[in-house]
C-alpha cells in the first residue's frame, strides 16, 4: 500500500491534568474528523504512527490522550516525540489541558471520583502530585488551555475553533488584559506589568470607566513611560513572535496585567492587539474588565 507523503499526518496529543476536559476535547476532534484513541500507552506510540502512516490516506488526523493512567509508561513519551521531530511526514501537536487546583478540588468532589495519584484518598494530594509530574510535558506543549473558567460547551467551541483554523496552519496571537488582584492567567505564555504607570482609578470621573473609553485610553497613552514602554515591547513582540511561529506553535498568549484589569492593562492589550493584526490572526480578550460591576 502507498505511503502518505511528508507532513500529511496531523499529530495532536491530548494531555493534561486530571479533570480538566480531556474527554470534552478528544470528542470535540473526533466531530472535526480526527481518528481518535484514547489513553494510548506511550511505548506504543512510535508503532501506532507507523501504522497510521502505512494506512495510505485514511487516518491524516489523528488525535490521542496520554495522561497519568499510564504512568508507568509515561516517561516514554519524551523519547517517541523526540524521534518524531525527525519525521519529516508528521506533524506533532501537544494540547495541554490545565486548571486551577480549587476547580479539580470541586469537579472531583462534584463527580465523586477518587484522583488516580491520591493515596490518602484526598483530591487535593493526587493533583499536587500530578502538577508536579506534568511540569516538564506542559513546558513541550504547543498549545495550553486553561479551563478553570469555562463550560464544557466553552471549551469545545475553543477547541473546535483552534483546530479547524490549524487546516490553514494559523499562528494565533492572543492579548489579555487582567488584574494582578485576581491572579495571574495560568495560560498565559508572556507577562507583562503595567502597574508602573499613572493610574486613572484615582482619577474619580475615570474610575467606573475602561480603558475601552476614549477619555481612559488618551490618559494611559499620553505618558512617557507609556511611550517608552511600547516602544521596548513592540521591539521585543516583533522579535519573539516570529520565532514562536517558526518553534511550531499554533498559538501564544500575551498577558497585560493592571491592578483591577480595567483601565491602564485594557488600554495596552487593544494597543499591543491591533498593532499586530495586519500580521497575524490576533484575539483581544479582557478577562477582568466586569469584574467592578460584578461585585
Amino acid at each position: 500500500m502507498e505511503n502518505v507523503h511528508a507532513s500529511e499526518i496531523k499529530l495532536v496529543i491530548i494531555t493534561g491534568m486530571s479533570g480538566a476536559g480531556k474527554t470534552v476535547a478528544i470528542q470535540s476532534l473526533e466531530d472535526l474528523g480526527y481518528f481518535c484513541v484514547d489513553n494510548l500507552p506511550p511505548t506504543l506510540l512510535p508503532k501506532f504512527i507507523e501504522l497510521v502512516k502505512e494506512s495510505g490516506n485514511k487516518m491524516n488526523k489523528v488525535a490521542l490522550v496520554m495522561d497519568l493512567r499510564g504512568r508507568e509508561f509515561f516517561d516514554s513519551l519524551f523519547q517517541a516525540l523526540d524521534e518524531m521531530t525527525n519525521l519529516d511526514w508528521v506533524t506533532p501537536q501537544i494540547l495541554f489541558l490545565d486548571a486551577n487546583d480549587q476547580v479539580l478540588v470541586t469537579r472531583y468532589k462534584e463527580t465523586r471520583r477518587s484522583h488516580p495519584l491520591a493515596a490518602t484518598g484526598l483530591p487535593l494530594e493526587g493533583i499536587q502530585s500530578e502538577r508536579q509530574l506534568l511540569q516538564e510535558l506542559k513546558g513541550r506543549a504547543q498549545i495550553i488551555y486553561d479551563t478553570s473558567n469555562l463550560k464544557p460547551r466553552q471549551l469545545r467551541e475553543k477547541i473546535l475553533k483552534q483546530f479547524s483554523e490549524d487546516e490553514n496552519h494559523t499562528f494565533n496571537v492572543h492579548v489579555m488584559s487582567f488584574g494582578f488582584k485576581y491572579g495571574i492567567p495560568i495560560d498565559a505564555d508572556l507577562v507583562f506589568d503595567v502597574r508602573f504607570l499613572p493610574n486613572p482609578h484615582y482619577i474619580d470621573h475615570m474610575r467606573p470607566k475602561t480603558g475601552l473609553e476614549e477619555e481612559v485610553s488618551s490618559y494611559v497613552l499620553k505618558w512617557n513611560e507609556t511611550s517608552k514602554f511600547i516602544e521596548k515591547t513592540t521591539d521585543l513582540l516583533t522579535f519573539m513572535l516570529p520565532q514562536y511561529k517558526r518553534e511550531g506553535k499554533s498559538q501564544l498568549v500575551i498577558a497585560i496585567g493592571c491592578t483591577g484589569g480595567q483601565h491602564r492593562s485594557v488600554t495596552l492589550a487593544e494597543y499591543f492587539g491591533k498593532h499586530f493584526k495586519a500580521e497575524y490572526k490576533t484575539h483581544i480578550t479582557h478577562r477582568d474588565i466586569d469584574r467592578r460591576k460584578q461585585r
